[in-house]
């Protein structure tokens, strides 16, 4: 029953993004180093909040409860916050080194597309941090131990995964929108991502009361969904074609910059 959990689990949390990237991703080198050191700048946002936290901890009273709670909502906070910077960064970053390739291309077309680099790199940060949010998680789901042995929700396991998925995908969206804000200087798009951030984020401490969480975040996820779907150019036009399979250019793997 553990293993059956642990893959189920894994398979909830990873499927989705594993699935994109196999279709759209992996065939492009570019793209690949690209979701990679997105992957590392979200590392580094975690390491930073990580280290204040701690040394915050460190310095507190550890035996005052109401002391440490509010030393890990600040640790939420902070984490989201330098999270969205280091996404603005990646961002500006990005843009030299696109220009950079532009130079040095052949081509009059960019190798890839900011809005391309948008979705690749929200998806690196999304799977760096679902990484950090469910491998422990993963791992004691293979025992020993029978969840809600002492009255506790059973549904643990899968709750965590979902919020995971939930989490992996609504990075990609933020990137989506996050990126396309910057370029048209919508800074309210970016406020707009940033307190829908903390607010997912925040989201968790109504736990166990996981229906608290997972139904705001998933309504959360479909709105930010939506929307980087309208930045990335879509319509409803275009859903049709592509559910259709009647317009291959619509899909991202045979998309070309523009």
């Amino acid at each position: 029953m553990t293993t059956s959990v642990f893959f189920g689990c894994t398979f909830i949390a990873f499927g989705p993004a594993i699935s994109l990237f196999l279709f759209t991703i992996a065939r492009d080198p570019l793209r690949v180093i690209f979701l990679i050191a997105g992957a590392f700048f979200w590392l580094v946002s975690l390491l930073l909040s990580s280290l204040v936290w701690f040394i915050a901890v460190q310095i507190s009273n550890k035996e005052n409860a109401s002391v440490q709670k509010g030393l890990l909502i600040f640790g939420v906070v902070l984490s989201v916050l330098l999270q969205e910077t280091f996404r603005f960064g990646y961002y500006k970053l990005l843009k030299r080194a696109n220009e950079g390739l532009m130079a040095l291309s052949q081509e009059d077309a960019m190798p890839i597309s900011i809005r391309q680099l948008a979705y690749v790199s929200g998806l690196g940060f999304g799977f760096m941090s679902g990484a950090f949010s469910v491998v422990n998680i993963l791992a004691d789901s293979l025992g020993p131990g029978t969840v809600g042995i002492h009255g506790d929700s059973q549904h643990y396991f899968v709750s965590s995964a979902f919020m995971t998925m939930a989490i992996i995908l609504l990075h990609m969206f933020w990137g989506v929108v996050f990126f396309d804000a910057c370029e048209k200087k919508r800074w309210w798009a970016v406020v707009i991502v940033v307190l829908s951030h903390l607010l997912v984020s925040c989201l968790s401490f109504l736990n166990p009361q996981y229906e608290g969480s997972l139904i705001p975040a998933y309504v959360v996820m479909c709105v930010m969904g939506m929307w980087a779907f309208s930045s990335a150019g879509g319509s409803f036009r275009n859903l049709k074609l592509c559910l259709t399979c009647r317009d291959k250019d619509f899909l991202l793997a045979n998309h070309r910059p523009r």
